[in-house]
C-alpha cells in the first residue's frame, strides 16, 4: 500500500516542481547563449538572469521547482564533477605541483577564516570564500554552500561568493598570461601558475592555451588537482559544523551523498573503463545542472540583499586573490 503511494506521488511532485525546473533551464539555455558569444563567464550570467526574474521565486507555481534546482540539482551536478579527474592525472604531473596545490589551498583556505573573523564575519564565511579562491571558483562555492548547515545568510553570502569569484576570475584569466610573460616564465612555469591561481576551470583553459600547448596542459592537470582538493574541504567544512551543532539536535552526515557520489566517480573514472565521450558528457551535463542551479538561487535573491553586504567582502575575497598569486609564484621555483 505504502509503496504504491509513493510511486504515484511521484507524477504529482514532478508536476509541482515542472514550472520551476522549466524557468532555472530556460534562464541557464540564455546565459549559456549569452557566454558562447560574449566571452563572460556563464556563471555570472546565469545569476544575473536569475535575480531579474526573481518575481518568480515568491509564492507562485514556480516557487517549489526553483528551490529544488537550487537545492538538489545542485548536488547532482557537483557530484558528476568527478568525472573531470582521474588519478593517473595527479600522478603523471609530479609530486611538487600536487605539494604545491595541497598548500595552497590549504594556507589560502586558512588564512581566510581568520581574515573573515578579523572583519566581523563568521568563519564560515572565509571558509565558502577561500575556497571558492583556492580550489575552483563558482563550482566549489556551490559545493561547499550546499554541505554547509542551512542559515538565514547562506544564499546571499553564496550569491555573493558565485559573483566575485566569477569577475575576478575573468580578470585573472585576462592580467596573468600578461603577467607570465612579464615575469619570463617558461610554458611549464606558466602553466603551473596559471593553473594553481585562475578560479574557473575554463579560463584556465583559455589562458593556458593561449600561451602555447604545453602551458595549457600542464595548466589544466593543475586546475584538475585544485578541483580533487574539493572533497577534503567538504569533508573539513562538515566535520567543522557537525563539531559546533553538537547538542543542537540531530548532526549532518561528515560525508554528504553528493560528496560520496564525486569519490566514486573519481574511483570509476581512474580505472579508464569510461569512455572518453561519456566522460565528455559527465562533464557537459554537470556544468549545465550548475548553470541551471545557480540561476535558480539567482532567482531566489533579491538585489537590495546583495547592496547591503559592503565593501569588507569585497575586500577579502580581493585579498585572497592576490595572496593566492603571491603564494603561488613564491613557490613557484620550487615547484617546476
Amino acid at each position: 500500500m505504502s509503496t504504491t503511494l509513493t510511486l504515484t506521488a511521484w507524477p504529482s511532485r514532478g508536476r509541482v516542481l515542472f514550472p520551476g525546473v522549466l524557468a532555472c533551464s530556460v534562464v541557464a539555455a540564455a546565459a549559456t547563449f549569452l557566454s558562447q558569444h560574449y566571452g563572460a563567464p556563464v556563471m555570472l550570467f546565469a545569476l544575473l538572469l536569475g535575480m531579474a526574474m526573481n518575481f518568480l521565486a515568491t509564492d507562485g507555481p514556480c516557487a517549489p521547482g526553483i528551490e529544488f534546482t537550487a537545492r538538489q540539482v545542485l548536488r547532482i551536478g557537483v557530484a558528476l564533477l568527478g568525472l573531470r579527474i582521474t588519478l593517473a592525472q595527479v600522478v603523471a604531473l609530479g609530486w611538487h605541483p600536487a605539494a604545491l596545490v595541497v598548500a595552497s589551498v590549504v594556507v589560502t583556505i586558512g588564512l581566510s577564516m581568520l581574515a573573515a573573523r578579523a572583519l566581523g564575519f563568521q568563519p564560515l564565511f572565509g571558509l565558502l570564500t577561500g575556497a571558492a579562491t583556492a580550489i575552483c571558483g563558482a563550482s566549489a562555492a556551490l559545493a561547499l554552500a550546499a554541505a554547509l548547515p542551512a542559515h538565514p545568510q547562506k544564499e546571499r553570502a553564496t550569491l555573493f561568493t558565485v559573483i566575485g569569484v566569477s569577475a575576478l576570475s575573468t580578470l585573472a584569466m585576462v592580467a596573468y598570461p600578461m603577467l607570465a610573460r612579464m615575469l619570463g616564465l617558461g610554458d611549464h612555469a606558466a602553466g603551473v601558475f596559471l593553473g594553481g591561481t585562475i578560479h574557473d576551470v575554463a579560463q584556465v583553459v583559455g589562458a593556458g592555451y593561449g600561451i602555447s600547448h604545453e602551458a595549457g596542459d600542464v595548466a589544466t592537470l593543475v586546475k584538475l588537482m585544485r578541483v580533487a582538493m574539493l572533497l577534503p574541504v567538504i569533508v573539513f567544512a562538515t566535520a567543522l559544523t557537525r563539531s559546533r551543532a553538537a547538542g543542537e539536535g540531530p548532526r549532518p552526515p561528515l560525508l554528504p551523498w553528493f560528496a560520496v557520489g564525486f569519490a566514486a566517480l573519481v574511483a570509476v573514472n581512474s580505472t579508464g573503463w569510461v569512455p572518453a565521450s561519456m566522460q565528455a558528457l559527465g562533464g557537459d551535463v554537470s556544468r549545465w545542472l550548475l548553470v541551471a542551479a545557480i540561476a535558480g538561487i539567482g532567482m531566489k535573491t533579491r538585489l537590495k540583499e546583495l547592496a547591503d553586504v559592503g565593501l569588507k567582502p569585497i575586500a577579502l575575497m580581493l585579498g585572497e586573490t592576490l595572496f593566492l598569486a603571491a603564494f603561488v609564484l613564491g613557490l613557484l621555483p620550487w615547484a617546476r
